[in-house]
């Protein structure tokens, strides 16, 4: 299990078991405390092998934490995307930490495990029933793993018509569900205690005004008192704080009046959709407990990866890496989910030219382990011998970016600032 990985390496895990807690929830209340809500935890989404070797190099030289928030569709029992499984991505996390002598905490968690949010479960058609008990069957894959903190997010309702958000009452039933079942499993498997993230940015949750937000947390309150799983109250909240999939501008004030009304609760708020934002030092100075970066970093990856080739071209070879991304992203057919309301009938090579490379940068973290691309990139990475060591190039043009928000986000040196 991943609480064992640093052998006692770690004086921040070692403290959080001996008081029999979550690394996560030992974090932010240490962040509650002793640093006054002035430190924001970083999450990367392990969306390749290459972002998660960046992020572990990063935590690193940061000398501070790192959590590796990974959604149903990248890591799960079928091996999502990357083609892990939960104990894949612990068993490549811990085995990565032991060969570059890592010594931060290194926290594995859940990223969106709810109803319909991986993708084959909606291509599926799922019912409500078998979508919620294939999501409990990844919540056991991944407390079995070692994961430390689930987020739990059935804010999604395919039964439900239109674009009407699903009832605020709903969305707290089901998480409570989840939790329960979720300390239902580990208390009988006698596992460690592990960390809960609860709520979504998305409007479609229900929570995107002050009143359905306060609402959510006093049914939550009340409901996990009832059910007897008052010790699993959640530590973060994921708020909307002004960022989504089109914007980078966090907005701090917002961020500060839902700290506001999470701090009695003992609980911070989380913030997804940082990818590239604007004013990441804000994040710290507005009390969010943390911050969900990840498709900015599979871009970095795919940026990367275009400057060699440019480079490749120039001592005149040719991989043909970049044919390669293109028909895999092409025929996977994800890039239609992120296609915008008047693009809905065209075909890829249809779209303009800017769009289809936003396609290609944002879709790409889908099939980095497609074999043709995988073939072509160790082509590339020969190619490129006695011009440039590739993949050092690769992983270090992801860790700058990853080491900004290290800085940004109050991070540096956090492990001896813990406990000097």
């Amino acid at each position: 299990m991943l609480s064992n990985i640093e052998n006692g390496k770690s004086a921040v895990r070692s403290a959080a078991l001996e008081q029999e807690r979550s690394i996560t929830g030992y974090l932010i209340d240490q962040i509650r405390t002793r640093f006054r809500n002035q430190v924001s935890l970083l999450a990367v989404c392990p969306n390749s092998e290459t972002v998660t070797r960046a992020a572990l190099e990063a935590s690193k030289e940061a000398n501070a934490p790192i959590l590796f928030a990974a959604t149903l569709n990248q890591v799960d029992t079928d091996g999502g995307y990357t083609g892990w499984t939960p104990q894949d991505l612990v068993a490549f996390v811990s085995d990565y930490s032991e060969k570059i002598g890592l010594k931060s905490p290194v926290v594995p968690c859940l990223d969106h495990g709810g109803p319909w949010l991986k993708d084959s479960h909606t291509r599926d058609g799922l019912s409500l029933e078998d979508t919620m008990d294939e999501v409990k069957k990844s919540l056991e894959a991944c407390i079995d793993a070692g994961y430390d903190l689930l987020h739990i997010d059935p804010t999604v309702d395919r039964t439900i018509p239109g674009d009407d958000p699903i009832p605020i009452e709903l969305v707290a039933e089901r998480t409570i569900d989840l939790i329960v079942h979720s300390e239902y499993y580990r208390k009988a498997k006698n596992l460690p205690v592990i960390a809960y993230e609860v709520g979504t940015e998305e409007v479609h949750g229900g929570l995107a005004n002050m009143s359905s937000f306060e609402t959510f947390l006093k049914l939550l309150d009340n409901g996990l008192k009832n059910a007897g799983a008052e010790e699993a109250w959640p530590c973060f909240v994921v708020g909307k704080v002004g960022t989504d999939l089109h914007t980078t501008y966090f907005e701090p004030e917002m961020a500060r009046n839902l700290t506001k009304r999470t701090i009695p609760y003992e609980a911070l708020i989380k913030g997804h959709y940082s990818d590239y934002v604007d004013n990441p030092e804000d994040y710290p100075l507005s009390g969010m407990g943390g911050a969900n970066v990840g498709p900015e970093f599979t871009e970095e990856e795919f940026i990367a990866l275009m400057d060699l080739i440019r480079l490749e071209k120039k001592i005149g070879k040719d991989s043909g890496l970049f044919e390669s991304l293109e028909a895999a992203v092409i025929n996977s057919n994800r890039w239609q989910k992120w296609l915008q309301k008047d693009e809905m009938d065209s075909d890829f090579q249809d779209l303009k030219p800017e769009r289809k490379e936003w396609l290609m940068r944002t879709c790409s973290r889908y099939i980095w382990t497609h074999p043709d691309v995988v073939s072509a990139r160790k082509q590339l990475y020969k190619n490129l011998e006695g011009h440039r060591d590739a993949d050092a190039f690769v992983v270090w043009s992801i860790k700058q970016s990853i080491m900004k928000y290290y800085h940004k986000f109050n991070l540096i040196n956090f492990n001896e600032r813990l406990f000097s």
